[in-house]
């Protein structure tokens, strides 16, 4: 349908050359969007851009970290220079380490918080800036379970995603009205090659397989859905929400 084409459509994805990101990337493309997929990583956003022109989209070469906003400020500008406008932005950049919370370091818990929610608002307000000036424009964060509920020894990551829910409100109600539109989708469980043997092998993967009521881990392509319709025409009427993505996991209670 015409309400989901994003062709025409300029996205950039900051953490989007593995996992989510990636699948992400590669879904905007196939919805027709032109995708710049960023991450620190030059090898990794090269291979991501080649298969993101196979699928006859444009693209750009260029790394960049959530940590620095001289990074994110070049990769806008390089942006802005090549394509004319930045459509849609898409924050997937984050980090996670487990540790019993009376021994979490200061040191770790600030570097968690200033990826996944400082370099969060970094990328908005670099991105938004320009958005805000054209007056349209949408945002995707990308939240998490433990926006909603605690998860065990991971405090810092928790807090962290609370905090980009809290975010994603506020910037909707500052940034709606000028046509600017900002949400944010909260993944369930996810396979993964980082947590493959997390899920797969260990009690606490056992446990989150029991909470789904599905009975099964989502595919990351089983994302894309809810990015194109944020991105899209369908939701024009849509934000300061967090779209749930979870097979259920939340609704849980007593599942056997």
């Amino acid at each position: 349908m015409a309400l989901f084409d994003l062709g025409g459509r300029v996205a950039v994805v900051i953490g989007g050359t593995t996992g989510i990101g990636r699948a992400l990337s590669l879904g905007l493309a196939d919805a027709g969007a032109d995708v710049i997929a960023s991450s620190r990583r030059a090898e990794q956003v090269d291979r991501i851009a080649i298969a993101i022109e196979a699928k006859g989209r444009k693209t750009l070469r260029v790394a960049s970290d959530v940590t620095s906003r001289e990074s994110l400020i070049a990769l806008r500008n390089v942006i802005l220079s090549r394509f004319g406008a930045v459509d849609i932005l898409i924050n997937c950049a984050g980090t996670i380490k487990r540790n019993p919370t009376l021994g979490l370091r200061e040191e770790e818990w600030c570097e968690i918080l200033d990826t996944n929610l400082t370099g969060t608002l970094r990328a908005c307000q670099v991105f938004g800036e320009p958005m805000l000036e054209r007056g349209c424009g949408r945002i995707i964060n990308i939240a998490s379970l433990s926006t909603f509920v605690g998860l065990f020894e991971v405090a810092a990551y928790g807090a962290s995603k609370a905090a980009v829910g809290s975010l994603t409100r506020s910037l909707a109600v500052e940034w709606s009205r000028r046509g600017v539109l900002v949400n944010a989708i909260a993944p369930g469980v996810f396979r993964t090659e980082i947590n493959a043997h997390l899920l797969d092998q260990t009690d606490r993967g056992r446990e989150f397989l029991m909470r789904t009521p599905m009975g099964r881990f989502g595919e990351t392509e089983e994302l894309v859905g809810a990015a194109v319709y944020l991105a899209s025409d369908a939701a024009s009427f849509m934000t300061g929400q967090i779209l749930v993505v979870d097979g259920g996991f939340l609704a849980s209670g007593v599942n056997r």
